[in-house]
This record gives structure tokens, C-alpha cells and sequence, in this order.
């Protein structure tokens, strides 16, 4: 589980609840050296497709390729706004980093959550029991702090955990990964303005295949799995 998900909470109340990409990149890069693997490859969707971008640009002779599902590559780290319907999109980004907004979200977690879920995607990708097994994190109180410390240091001055300063550093400094990149995304993706005319290869040494799922939403892994499967499966015989 990611930082706050599920049963995980932080084992001391005086760490730093830093949700940046950054501190998820360097989460998994412990979880492999605990694990002792040397090389692997990473899949990640949204949240773990921004991690798997932010450890190609970290440690990319730790990776043998990586795949992003359900958000596309932004060199440098950056967060870009590409025009006025992805702004619209990112509403809740904006209400985050307002304090009634963030006080709203504390007050009422699944019910933002909720919102999302059904935006993000075409309707009937999931059902109620699916949501209701999420919901409980929702409640935990460091999904809390981590989710909004996500998005208001994205977007506004907050502080942050100084200790992946040097990683943030890297990451701000690689426009062009090095490793065999594949993201996958869908047409019908509610929080993100789909590129289809993709610029990022230059950015990728041509080691980068874009695919986009016709009628498909945020969620490509759980709403195509008979296609995505296939997917990653062909890219990592390709790339050896």
C-alpha cells in the first residue's frame, strides 16, 4: 500500500506526512533494497505511475522498464496546465489547496472520494461493494494528511520533508528518461486531457510507446484488464 492506503499508518506521529511523488519514488526504492532486488520492472497507475516516472529519473539503473497507467509523463517533475479543460478537470486540485476546501474534505473523505470514482471514468467500472471496501481508508487519518499535502505543496507554498530534497532535485533536473517507457491511458479519462499527438518521446530516447484504449477511463487496469494484461506482457518481451 501506498503511504495512508488501506491498514498502513506511519509508525511514529512525529514524521513528516509528505505525500509528494518524490517520497513515494524513495518508499519503493527501500522496499527493494529490504527486498534486496537489484533491477525490476515497475507498473504504476496514477499516483504509482508518478512514483515509477520519479524513480526512472532517481535510480534508472534500478529499472528495467517501466509502465504508467492512467497518467502521462511530465519531464522535470512538472505539473503542467495544457489549457482551460484541464483545469476544469483538476477542480479538486484547487479545492484542496483552499482552507475551507481542505476542511471540507476532512469532514466528509468518501464522499470527495466518491466524486472522483465516478467522474474519473465511464459509469459501472465499479460497484458498491468495491467502494465500500476502499472507504475505510478514506478515514484513516494519514490518507488524510497525506492526500492533501499531495496536492497543496503541487500547487502552493507548504512545507515539506527535507530529506528527499536531493531526490527532488534529480527528478526537477531529468527531462529525458533513460529506461523503456510504456503509458497507457484511456480516451474517456475524466481527470486528465488525454495527449494523443504525444511530445514525450523526445524525452524518452525512443524507448516510449503510448497507447491509448478507445472508451476507456482513469482506471485502464480495472476496466480493460483483458486488454492491458496483453499489453504490458508484449512491451516487456520487446524490451527483453
Amino acid at each position: 500500500f501506498l503511504r495512508g492506503f488501506g491498514p498502513s499508518r506511519f509508525l511514529h506521529q512525529k514524521t513528516f506526512r509528505d505525500g509528494r511523488g518524490v517520497a513515494l519514488a524513495q518508499d519503493a526504492i527501500h522496499l527493494l533494497d529490504l527486498l534486496a532486488i537489484q533491477r525490476c520492472t515497475v507498473v504504476g497507475h496514477d499516483w504509482g505511475a508518478r512514483a515509477a516516472y520519479n524513480l526512472a529519473a532517481i535510480a534508472p539503473h534500478r529499472l528495467r522498464a517501466v509502465i504508467g497507467l492512467g497518467l502521462q509523463y511530465s519531464p522535470n517533475g512538472k505539473f503542467e496546465i495544457s489549457g482551460f479543460e484541464q483545469a476544469r478537470l483538476w477542480w479538486y486540485q484547487w479545492f484542496m489547496t483552499t482552507d475551507k476546501g481542505a476542511e471540507r474534505v476532512r469532514q466528509d473523505p468518501a464522499g470527495f472520494a466518491r466524486m472522483q470514482w465516478e467522474t474519473w471514468s465511464p459509469a459501472g467500472w465499479f460497484d458498491e461493494e468495491d467502494f465500500s471496501k476502499t472507504a475505510d481508508s478514506f478515514f484513516n487519518s494519514d490518507w488524510l494528511a497525506i492526500t492533501l499535502h499531495a496536492y497543496r505543496s503541487r500547487w502552493k507554498s507548504e512545507a515539506v520533508d527535507a530529506r528527499y530534497d536531493r531526490q527532488q532535485s534529480k527528478i526537477e533536473q531529468t527531462g529525458e528518461i533513460a529506461v523503456p517507457l510504456m503509458t497507457i491511458v484511456g480516451s474517456k479519462d475524466g481527470a486528465d486531457v488525454v495527449h494523443e499527438v504525444d511530445d514525450r518521446e523526445e524525452y524518452t530516447k525512443h524507448n516510449y510507446e503510448l497507447m491509448v484504449l478507445e472508451g476507456i477511463g482513469h482506471f485502464p487496469a480495472r476496466e480493460a484488464p483483458e486488454i492491458v494484461a496483453p499489453l504490458v506482457h508484449s512491451f516487456l518481451k520487446r524490451r527483453g
